[in-house]
């Protein structure tokens, strides 16, 4: 029976994976997090704590359970934070994906990473697997060099780049959607930059391709990530549309005015064609996700 470890599983990814193969019986499932405890512990989930930036509990767990693929759902993505926290930011997204790899060579294990559009530096968007990365802020750094790591480790891997993560999750930190969502439900009025672009990407999307490069054992990086480009404000007033709130709540505004700790790429995007194609996925459009994220709010609801 194949061996699936869940890196980072409280998380948004983490969740949808967990949930995702939860319904596969031909594997074998442990889910893992930094926490205790599992935000899925009524489901009776195999589930363990793991520091992943600990190299001897990541050895010692891999060689015990010999995983046949190891999703790295887990990493510090507060770009803002990451400027300011630059030690524990290395120890997070790359030290722990040297103790990853280093753990999977030893069992012969595939290695699944998530990156992000933050190599890049946003003058050029948007970006296919080849473009030259050129990170703008300690975040995409790190990120780039926990490509680097994963590209030099000698193992079977996929990296899976993706950007503007949106999705439900239990206790979840709040991504943009539902930021937006939040502050549009109490009539709050909201400021939303206009000047940066990218692929607002449903988790549901992301899970799935990511559970597809193991099944198609796929090597290399892949683009995954919604299909449609648009700006921050646009996104944010598809959200307003597709829930029912006003979208006169938000603002339109330009990044200079936020003054954020960190640089962001502002003409960015991912182009997605080579992974529709290779995985046989049509990724959700913003707009088709939200209409699944709509559904699993008021499916949360009832229960």
């Amino acid at each position: 029976m194949k061996r699936i470890l869940i890196c980072g599983s409280n998380g948004l990814l983490g969740q949808r994976l967990s949930l995702l193969l939860s319904t596969r019986t031909e594997y074998e499932v442990l889910n893992t997090s930094i926490e205790r405890t599992f935000v899925f512990d009524d489901k009776l989930f195999d589930y363990t704590q793991l520091d992943i930036t600990s190299r001897s509990d990541v050895k010692s767990l891999i060689s015990s359970f010999q995983p046949t693929v190891i999703f790295n759902a887990a990493a510090a993505t507060n770009v803002d934070w990451c400027e300011t926290h630059r030690e524990e930011t290395w120890k997070l997204n790359v030290v722990a994906v040297e103790n990853l790899a280093e753990a999977a060579r030893r069992v012969n294990a595939k290695l699944i990473h998530v990156s992000t559009d933050y190599i890049f530096d946003g003058k050029a968007g948007p970006y296919t697997e080849t473009a030259q990365p050129n990170p703008l802020g300690y975040y995409g750094k790190s990120k780039l060099a926990s490509e680097n790591v994963v590209l030099s480790a000698n193992i079977n891997y996929a990296i899976v780049r993706t950007m503007v993560l949106f999705g439900y999750g239990i206790n979840v930190k709040p991504n943009f959607a539902l930021w937006v969502l939040q502050n549009l439900r109490q009539g709050n009025r909201i400021r939303v930059v206009d000047d940066q672009q990218g692929n607002a990407t449903y988790v549901g999307d992301l899970a799935i391709a990511m559970i597809k490069l193991f099944e198609l054992d796929k090597v290399g990086v892949y683009n995954v990530a919604g299909r449609d480009i648009l700006s921050r404000y646009d996104f944010a007033v598809q959200i307003a549309e597709v829930f029912g709130f006003d979208p006169s709540l938000i603002q339109r505004i330009k990044s200079s005015e936020l003054q954020q700790t960190a640089p962001r790429p502002m003409k960015s995007g991912l182009i997605v064609e080579k992974a529709e194609r290779e995985l046989g996925i049509r990724f959700h459009t913003a707009r088709e996700g939200l209409l699944k994220l709509k559904q699993e709010l008021e499916d949360c609801q009832k229960n």
